[in-house]
C-alpha cells in the first residue's frame, strides 16, 4: 500500500512537471496569444509595425538583408543565436553599426523536448552574454526557436532578464516553394498597425535558398505598410507594454479594435 502511494505521488509530480513544461507552449497558437497576451504577441504602437528576423547571423545571406534594409531606409530587430553571434562577431557588430537591434534567439536552434530548467537558464544566459559582448548593449528581447515558449524557457527568460516576444504575422518563408509573392500574401492578411512580423535572414534551419524569398518580399511588405500610413522599425521603437503586475498579460487594450489599421 505504501509503495502504491509513493508511486501515485511520483506520477502526480511527473504530471505536474510535464504540464508546467508544455502548457505555456500553447502560446504558439496565434489566436489565443493575440487575444490574451498581446505583449507576448508583439502588439505595439498602432502606427508602427515591428520587422524582425530569426536564426542568423549568416555571412552568406545576412549582408544582403542589411543592404536591402539600407536601401528601404528601414531598421529592424535580428534575433540571433548565441553561438552564431560569437562565430560571426564582425557581422553581428555590423548589424548594430547599421542601426539595427540584436535580440536573443537562444544559444542553438534546438527543440525543448524534455523539461530542463537549469540547462535552459544556463544556455539562455550564455546567449544573452554573447549578444551583449558583440553589440556592447544588454539585449532586451527573447524569442525561442520555433516560437515554442515552454515553462522552463519562460523561467529562463525571467531569470535572465529578457522579455519574451513572438509575432502577429509570419511569412512561411522557410519552405522550398516560398516566393516573394507567397511571403507577402501570407504576411499581409495578418498585418495591422501594432503588429510584429517575423521573417528569416538565413536558411540554416530551413530549405536551402529560401531566404531569397524573404529578401525579395521586403519591398512589397514595407511598401504596403507605408501605403497604409504605418512606419516600420525595430522592437525597441514598437512600444510594447510591460506585462501587468502578477504576469497576467499586457497592461494595454487590444490595439486592433475591429478591422482598423489593417494593411490591404
Amino acid at each position: 500500500m505504501r509503495g502504491r502511494s509513493i508511486g501515485t505521488a511520483v506520477a502526480a509530480v511527473s504530471a505536474f512537471v510535464a504540464a508546467a513544461h508544455v502548457v505555456p507552449a500553447a502560446t504558439w497558437l496565434a489566436g489565443p496569444r493575440r487575444t490574451w497576451l498581446p505583449a507576448l504577441a508583439g502588439a505595439g504602437r498602432p502606427d508602427h509595425v515591428a520587422l524582425t528576423f530569426d536564426d542568423g547571423p549568416d555571412p552568406r545571406s545576412t549582408p544582403a538583408f542589411l543592404a536591402a534594409l539600407d536601401e528601404l531606409g528601414v531598421r529592424s530587430t535580428f534575433f540571433v543565436l548565441g553561438e552564431r553571434a560569437l562565430c560571426h562577431r564582425e557581422l553581428s557588430r555590423e548589424i548594430v553599426r547599421r542601426g539595427h537591434e540584436l535580440a536573443v534567439h537562444g544559444w542553438t536552434h534546438d527543440r525543448p523536448w524534455r523539461p530542463a530548467p537549469a540547462r535552459e537558464v544556463r544556455r539562455l544566459a550564455r546567449a544573452a552574454h554573447a549578444v551583449a559582448e558583440v553589440s556592447g548593449t544588454a539585449p532586451d528581447w527573447y524569442r525561442p526557436p520555433y516560437g515554442i515558449l515552454t515553462g522552463d524557457r519562460l523561467l529562463a527568460a525571467h531569470r535572465t532578464g529578457l522579455r519574451p516576444v513572438l509575432w502577429t504575422a509570419w511569412g512561411r518563408d522557410w519552405t522550398a516553394r516560398a516566393t516573394a509573392g507567397s511571403v507577402a500574401a501570407t504576411v499581409l492578411p495578418d498585418l495591422r498597425g501594432g503588429g510584429t512580423v517575423v521573417l528569416h535572414d538565413t536558411d540554416r534551419h530551413a530549405q536551402p535558398g529560401c531566404w531569397q524569398a524573404a529578401l525579395a518580399a521586403l519591398p512589397l511588405l514595407v511598401g504596403a505598410c507605408r501605403a497604409a500610413g504605418l512606419t516600420v522599425g525595430p522592437l525597441r521603437e514598437h512600444g510594447i507594454a510591460r506585462p501587468a503586475p502578477g504576469g497576467g498579460g499586457a497592461a494595454v487594450a487590444d490595439p486592433w479594435p475591429g478591422d482598423g489599421g489593417v494593411v490591404r
